[in-house]
């Protein structure tokens, strides 16, 4: 899986011409392989079978305790399925928006894509930094070259927080590496969880904080998330599909599998820190998107709320909220997604994010305004959506947390989902309701020079279309999903479990 986009690059380099005009095809076929791949992946998971499926490990260097060590379970499963659904996606959507040195673009959104899904499957624990670390050179590029007028700030506030929690992790991972003589993350559980492998209480503490802090600034946790609405704001709208979809997805993933994973006692004794933190995003995020009068700086703060969700499902410690945590990874990525999308398909067609600027656009785009009330219903957590699928199971395996206070950060986060339909429904009834501007109407012009506008062409339908599909389908039938998350998932609370006796 890891081989296709890296052959991609190779092929965008060499296949596309000097003017880069077949880079987006090339990257698109690549992109639409692996996804072919992660299916296959899906059906050949066994639940019931070993925790880790597909393993790969090759001994690269044996004298450090380093080797090459790959594999699957139901945790790392949904979030690569994530990835390779929106890379394609992304590309596909970046045509209107990215028109300048496109082998650049192809090559480095395929590098970010093996970087994201090296870092999934990685079960050793220096292989999973230099993935992580991977990341952040694409990620950095693609918005500081390609991005808006604040672009270079943009990018180097991100690349300036990532590295202040990496270099955090790096030391955590060097002393627990070289205290217990091996880097392979099945082998420091085993080794953890012998009697007299206990690194104790302090030490522990002190790792899952230099881990968990690298984790906090990719979700982000407040108040570690300044990097976020700028760098999501000046970066394209296809990048900003792939950061607030997928990328950020490793640190939701990161902090399940290797902060809790290594040190549940720890994280147990923490747990009510966390939630804090969690329950602030929800309710900040909210407070701050209902103030946006920009259409993209909204749908921005509104991912750090629904993120505050999944961090307060993952360090409730219980198996329906950390089950709620891991598919509600999947209905973050898919709803924020398509709002960002449908941000952008506005955009071309007005050219301005302003919200004050629209108005009545139900009546001439319809299938837009239906497409839009789905994906806002799913990002506010409607029934028979999959946001509702996610936070019920969130919430109402927090009020059963075995750590003390988090029951009641789980009522603030519901009066976080109040606020969270306060603000997309206003959105909603902003831009699509009311009279039409005048702009919009054939023979005006706005502000900004004359408009076309027009509803969803068959190319948007087309990208739109799958993340409708899984709206409905996780809202209505989730058991695929969760079955296959459910024995990973069970395997991490047990632990946890165990650390609060």
């Amino acid at each position: 899986m890891l081989a296709m986009p890296a052959l991609g690059v190779l092929g965008v380099i060499a296949g596309a011409g000097r003017d880069g005009a077949s880079a987006r095809t090339i990257a698109l076929l690549s992109s639409a392989v692996t996804f072919v791949i992660s299916l296959l992946l899906w059906v050949g998971y066994e639940p019931a079978g070993a925790r880790f499926q597909f393993e790969e490990q090759v001994a690269r260097l044996p004298g450090f305790g380093i080797s090459y060590h790959v594999g699957i379970d139901g945790i790392s499963l949904l979030p690569i399925l994530l990835t390779t659904i929106f890379v394609p996606l992304a590309l596909a959507a970046s045509g209107s928006s990215v028109n300048t040195r496109l082998r650049e673009f192809a090559s480095l959104v395929l590098v970010l894509q093996v970087a994201i899904l090296g870092a999934l499957v990685a079960l050793d624990l220096f292989v999973f930094y230099i993935f992580f670390e991977l990341m952040l050179v694409p990620t950095f590029l693609l918005v500081g070259v390609w991005g808006g007028e604040r672009r270079v700030a943009a990018a180097m506030r991100f690349f300036l927080f990532t590295m202040v929690g990496s270099v955090a992790m790096l030391v955590g991972i060097i002393a627990l590496g070289t205290s217990k003589g091996t880097f392979d993350y099945v082998g420091l559980i085993d080794a953890l969880g012998k009697p007299g492998g206990s690194i104790g209480a302090a030490t522990a503490m002190w790792l899952f904080v230099a881990f968990t802090l690298a984790f906090a600034i990719k979700v982000p946790l407040v108040p570690l998330h300044s990097w976020l609405p700028e760098a999501y704001v000046q970066a394209p709208v296809s990048v900003t599909v792939l950061m607030s979809s997928v990328m950020v997805k490793v640190g939701t993933y990161g902090f399940l599998r290797f902060s809790i994973g290594l040190f549940p006692g720890a994280a147990q004794e923490a747990a009510s820190a966390v939630a804090l933190l969690a329950t602030l995003g929800i309710v900040y995020g909210a407070l701050v998107a209902a103030k946006q009068r920009d259409l993209k700086r909204l749908v921005a703060y509104s991912s750090i709320s629904h993120l505050g969700f999944v961090m307060l499902g993952l360090v409730a410690g219980t198996t329906e909220a950390v089950q709620g945590g891991v598919i509600q990874m999947v209905n973050h990525g898919v709803s924020t997604g398509a709002l960002f999308l449908m941000a952008g398909m506005l955009n071309e067609r007005a050219r301005t994010w302003a919200i004050a600027h629209f108005g009545g656009l139900a009546r001439v785009m319809p299938v837009f305004a239906a497409l839009l009330v789905l994906v806002t219903f799913s990002s506010a957590g409607l029934p028979f959506t999959n946001g509702f699928t996610g936070e019920f199971l969130i919430l109402t395996g927090a009020f059963r947390a075995p750590a003390t206070h988090v029951w009641a950060f789980a009522v603030v986060g519901a009066v976080g989902v109040i606020l969270g339909a306060v603000y997309l429904l206003r959105m909603f009834q902003q831009v699509m309701q009311g009279p039409v501007n005048p702009a919009f109407v054939a023979g005006n012009g706005g502000a900004n020079g004359p408009v076309a506008i027009g509803d969803l062409t068959s190319r948007e339908m087309l990208i739109l279309a799958p993340l409708a599909v899984l709206i409905i389908w996780i809202g209505v039938y989730p058991k695929p999903f969760l079955d296959r998350s459910a024995p990973a998932v069970r395997a991490v609370t047990a632990s946890f479990a165990g650390a609060s006796r």
